[in-house]
């Protein structure tokens, strides 16, 4: 069998966020001398080109202002060419977008095979995305679904055959979160949020949780790694977070760090890890705290409890109760030897099964798969 050139289009690349930091390590893991890669993505910026200069193969800015915009005909265009220069085999899409725009067209432009990759529970979709997605079902020679809510969402909203879709987790590098070796716990707890802050990450119920652990551990300090959006529902979003935490008297014990390069520091100085999302595909952050040994608190939805094992290698709690959030995170920090044990099992957890040679192997059976029919 010879090279698979594979094209991988993404909407956006703003930096390591949880699609792409999975492809960047699903590229990594690809062998070079079977897969040729090429990246192409609508929507970046200068403060991502230290990201994307990381990755181990060509990566293409295009910018797009919109489907709708006449510029959208010259990129259409400009897709066209580069499919039949490269001599693309397989397209690989992420996000609306690339999944209803570009994949198609690069399928039409001479692409043998056209596969979409569903990374969450169609938080990001519009109103008239579904009935595209529907319509355009037959067309993706196969659908990736990050978790199996995620594919069993995918199944029933998009009609797409079970046949054609497979659960492709995403990994984690163990080598890379081996490194730094967990603190031991102070007089002050650290409990730590990482995301993209935006209202379905829940930030605004973890804020409300700090609250009330603060009566049972007034000393324990709370922080959010990550940076806020800048449209006008994310700066919304953002001054509503602020607001809160100043009505509750938590300026001094919530704090913002804004956006980290340092992400195993920020876990190595944690004591437990909480991600209090209103609705998740399958969470890197998660699984990266997990591959760190931390206990974790997460909510039940999307791919969440496919990753934490309730009372096993974590804790669950409902949606929109910050009560309930609250209480998981005082059990933690109230049992010190509890706390280890789920974080020893919750790291041999995440290594045994989300590790980013195993994101990889499903994928490359999936390409050599379709490349045998070809």
């Amino acid at each position: 069998m010879g090279v698979t050139r594979i094209l991988f289009v993404i909407d956006s690349i703003w930096g390591g966020g949880g699609a792409e930091t999975s492809l960047f390590r699903l590229i990594q893991s690809l062998p070079a001398d079977r897969y040729q890669c090429r990246v192409l993505t609508f929507h970046s910026d200068q403060l991502a080109e230290p990201f994307l200069s990381q990755f181990a193969c060509p990566v293409d800015h295009w910018p797009m202002l919109s489907l709708h915009h006449p510029s959208s005909f010259g990129l259409a265009w400009r897709l066209f060419r580069l499919v039949r220069r490269e001599k693309i085999d397989i397209v690989h899409t992420f996000f609306p977008a690339s999944d209803l725009w570009a994949g198609p067209i690069a399928k039409l432009s001479g692409a043998r095979f056209l596969i979409s990759s569903r990374r969450d529970m169609g938080i990001l979709r519009k109103g008239w995305h579904g009935p595209l997605y529907r319509m355009w079902r037959a067309f993706y020679d196969e659908v990736h679904a990050v978790s199996e809510e995620v594919r069993r969402y995918t199944i029933a909203t998009d009609g797409v055959d079970p046949a054609r879709i497979r659960t492709v987790p995403n990994g984690v590098d163990p080598d890379f979160w081996h490194a730094r070796e967990r603190r031991r716990s102070s007089d002050q707890p650290v409990v730590t949020v990482v995301a993209h802050i935006r209202r379905v990450k829940g930030i605004d119920m973890f804020i409300r949780a700090a609250a009330e652990v603060r009566r049972k551990f007034p000393e324990t300090r709370f922080q959010i790694a990550g940076t806020f959006g800048t449209n006008p529902e994310h700066v919304a979003y953002k001054q509503e977070v602020l607001e809160l935490r100043k009505s509750l008297g938590l300026e001094d014990a919530v704090h913002f760090l804004g956006a980290s390069t340092d992400i195993p520091a920020v876990l190595a100085a944690t004591d437990v890890f909480v991600l209090p999302s209103r609705s998740e595909g399958f969470s890197n952050a998660l699984l990266e705290a997990m591959a760190s040994g931390l206990p974790c608190v997460a909510t039940r939805v999307g791919g969440n409890p496919e990753l934490v094992v309730d009372r096993e290698t974590g804790l669950l709690a409902a949606p929109e109760s910050p009560t309930e959030l609250a209480a998981r995170i005082v059990e933690l920090l109230g049992d010190e030897p509890l706390r280890a044990a789920m974080g020893e099992r919750s790291r041999a957890r995440a290594l045994a099964n989300f590790t980013s040679s195993a994101m990889a192997a499903k994928v490359m059976n999936s390409y050599d798969t379709l490349m045998a029919k070809k």
